[in-house]
């Protein structure tokens, strides 16, 4: 049994269920990239990206800013050094089969403007199941090295990487003078067998001391895989137990370089292994596209004889200066994708089914399974998505159910093992009332998710607004974490952002309750007083507006440069034809449903009152007119028509937007260029009719120096 086909969803329905991949995405990244603990298996989260890859493609204006197409793993962990990386640390795309990876082949070719007969090679690399790392390398010593994080910043972790035996602490010349290496630590089955079963001894010993009345420290970690093994190794806060871990470590890319140390990747991995790293000896330059197939039969057939975890093979176009051209697209480069393996079920038994309550008043179930180790990993929790889909399925408490680990659906149960069902099962009854409230829980017209009527009322709403709120990616309000957020809430101290920074009117209150001791409500207040002035991106982000995550947030921030100037722009957007209209419509990446949700927000007058009181508390900074130095383009508002003959058209955006234009669909009196190719229509005599300036591609290759 499958999700509903996407050609088959309402616009209504791919909204909501958009909304809905990006909030579980984003969860299950923070528990697996922060905090090491996975509650699905890799192939499991894979279909949750694929499915939401697959509606943005059918549905293109119904893109979030949140979407885990835009976004790469989590924010940094607390107990460790913040380190940013020279260049991003991009995440992949992925495809399942010969013909998505035709596909990818086929974006390549459209955007690099080849013809179908001209050849792409690529390098193949097994996808090592450990954790991304970037190494700092000056003058060819080891300077520091960090996780991934969030794409731009990780986790400083030198002294932990610096017990490994196998990472080169200099380099064997010529060298860059500066250059990061990207790579993978991980585990080796072996190894981690050996690892948990010494896990395992220690935790029982800590038990056996625990009854006889001793008191203890925290509890043994017994990791579930071997990738949840390493990670935890390398982020170990003293440096001497991750010496004591059997970790090794694979290199394969290259970040931020003052020279380029060679033309193609797979010369790269030579000179990575000139220089001393270890690279993975099953790496191979293929020909073609059919070569790449062939090698991942190749590799899948001797996947379980291989020393570690692999979950598919990485192909990276062998030109670099392809790849530059090509650059990356949200959270991915467009020149690599991981082609993952074939899919792995199971069978268990369904216990229970929850129901969670979003910011947004959604009621979402999700199945509570008995625990099945699935390829390695535990299995206890699957989403059943919404209403609808536990009664097509007819999933009852009780049942036995068969599970699918990856696919081109969200990773559920897949259907009932009928014949085992029970004699006296009965159908599971969706819930009319909101566990949290009490509150009802209605469905409007075609919504396919039924939502809490309790508002602001609503506890379950109120507190994870409050959560999103103060979230690292938000206001980023050190100590303000679930336990505090729900804490304060349940005494009466917080029911609105603004609320919290009136804590400290509340000091002698806070002082009342047990565990807060002054030191405790001194940081908390000072972690609160520091964010009183933050960037107006994560100011609109914090705010919580469906639809509005990080990278729209950028953009609106980037295009209004206050916020006054926003709301303004925002509450005059409310009328339809409007100039603010049309102009929030321009914007690139700003969809008519993202455009919907920003007018409703401030249509409402809770709202704005909201926004007011939050404003008084807090100043978020202008953001700079200029975003590339020395750049004829920066702040400037451009759009580009016609067929251009030197690159295309999304490569032409591209490098706008990298010297700092803010590129457009519709040209407008706001409009500062119109870059004009071949067969020009319609946009080109709106710019003559509105004096806008226009450039033919020439004119403006030259004034970009490209």
């Amino acid at each position: 049994m499958k999700a509903p086909a996407i050609q088959d969803l309402t616009e209504l329905d791919a909204v909501i269920e958009l909304a809905e991949l990006a909030r579980d995405i984003a969860r299950h990244d923070r528990l697996y990239h922060a905090k090491d603990q996975p509650e699905i298996t890799d192939a499991e989260y894979d279909a949750l990206v694929a499915r939401n890859r697959a509606l943005e493609a059918r549905f293109p204006q119904l893109i979030r800013s949140d979407s885990p197409s835009r976004r790469i793993g989590a924010p940094v962990a607390e107990g460790f050094a913040k380190s940013r990386h020279g260049e991003p640390m991009l995440s992949l795309d992925n495809v399942f089969s010969v013909e998505e990876f035709g596909d990818f082949c086929k974006r390549i070719r459209r955007f690099l403007g080849l013809t179908d007969t001209e050849a792409l090679a690529f390098v193949g690399e097994p996808k090592i199941d450990g954790l991304s790392i970037n190494l700092l390398y000056e003058d060819g010593v080891f300077i520091k090295g960090a996780t991934r994080g969030d794409g731009a910043e990780g986790e400083d972790v030198t002294a932990n990487l610096l017990t490994i035996p196998s990472l080169p602490r200099r380099l064997t010349a010529p060298f860059p003078a500066s250059i990061e290496i990207r790579g993978e630590v991980f585990m080796e089955k072996a190894d981690f067998l050996s690892f948990r079963a010494t896990q395992e001894e220690a935790s029982e010993a800590r038990e056996a001391r625990r009854a006889a009345g001793e008191k203890l420290g925290e509890a043994v970690v017994i990791p579930a895989n071997p990738r949840n093994a390493a990670a935890g190794s390398l982020r170990q806060l003293d440096a001497r137990i991750t010496a004591t871990r059997p970790l090794k470590l694979l290199a394969y890319a290259m970040g931020a370089a003052s020279e380029a140390p060679a033309e193609t990747h797979h010369d790269f991995l030579d000179e990575l292994r000139r220089w001393g790293f270890t690279v993975n000896p099953l790496s191979r330059r293929l020909d073609s596209e059919g070569a790449a197939e062939h090698f991942q039969a190749e590799i899948g057939a001797g996947r379980a004889a291989l020393a570690y975890d692999i979950d598919g093979v990485v192909y990276k176009l062998d030109r670099i200066d392809w790849q530059r051209r090509l650059g990356f697209v949200g959270r991915a480069p467009r020149w690599a994708v991981a082609w993952k393996f074939p899919a792995e079920q199971a069978v268990t038994k369904l216990l229970d089914i929850e129901i969670q309550v979003g910011r947004t008043g959604a009621l979402t179930p999700r199945a509570v399974m008995e625990p099945v180790n699935v390829g390695g990993v535990v299995v206890r929790h699957a989403t059943l998505h919404n209403e609808d889909e536990v009664t097509r399925k007819d999933v009852r408490i009780g049942d036995t159910v068969m599970l699918q680990r990856a696919g081109d659906v969200i990773p559920q149960i897949l259907g009932v093992v009928l014949e085992k069902r029970l004699a006296d099962s009965q159908p599971y009854a969706f819930p009319l009332n909101c566990p949290a409230c009490g509150s009802h829980a209605i469905r409007d017209g075609e919504d396919v998710v039924r939502r809490c009527t309790g508002g602001l009322t609503c506890p379950a709403q109120t507190t994870e607004r409050l959560r999103h709120f103060v979230s690292r990616r938000a206001m980023d309000i050190e100590g303000l974490g679930e336990e505090n957020i729900q804490f304060l809430f349940d005494a009466g101290l917080i029911k609105s952002p603004a609320d919290i920074f009136r804590l400290h009117q509340k000091r002698e209150t806070l002082a009342g309750f047990e565990g807060w001791g002054e030191r405790k409500i001194s940081k908390l207040l000072e972690a609160i007083e520091a964010r009183r002035s933050v960037a107006l991106e994560r100011f609109i982000f914090a705010l919580g507006i469906r639809r509005i995550g990080e990278q729209n947030a950028k953009l609106l921030a980037r295009h209004y440069h206050s916020l006054e100037a926003w709301r303004a722009a925002m509450i005059a957007a409310h009328i339809i034809g409007s100039e603010a209209r049309e102009e929030l419509g321009s914007i690139q990446g700003i969809g008519p449903a993202i455009a919907e949700e920003l007018v409703e927000f401030f249509a409402e007058p809770r709202n704005l009152a909201a926004l007011d009181d939050l404003a008084a508390e807090v100043s978020p900074l202008p953001v700079e007119e200029t975003s590339a130095a020395d750049s004829p383009f920066a702040a400037k508002t451009m759009v580009f028509t016609g067929t251009l003959e030197k690159m295309t058209r999304d490569e032409a955006e591209a490098l706008a937007e990298r010297l700092g234009a803010k590129v457009t669909k519709s040209v407008s009196k706001k409009t500062d260029f119109v870059v004009v190719g071949a067969d020009a229509g319609s946009k080109a005599a709106k710019a003559a009719e509105l004096g806008v300036k226009v450039l033919t591609e020439a004119e403006w290759l030259e004034m970009t120096g490209a």
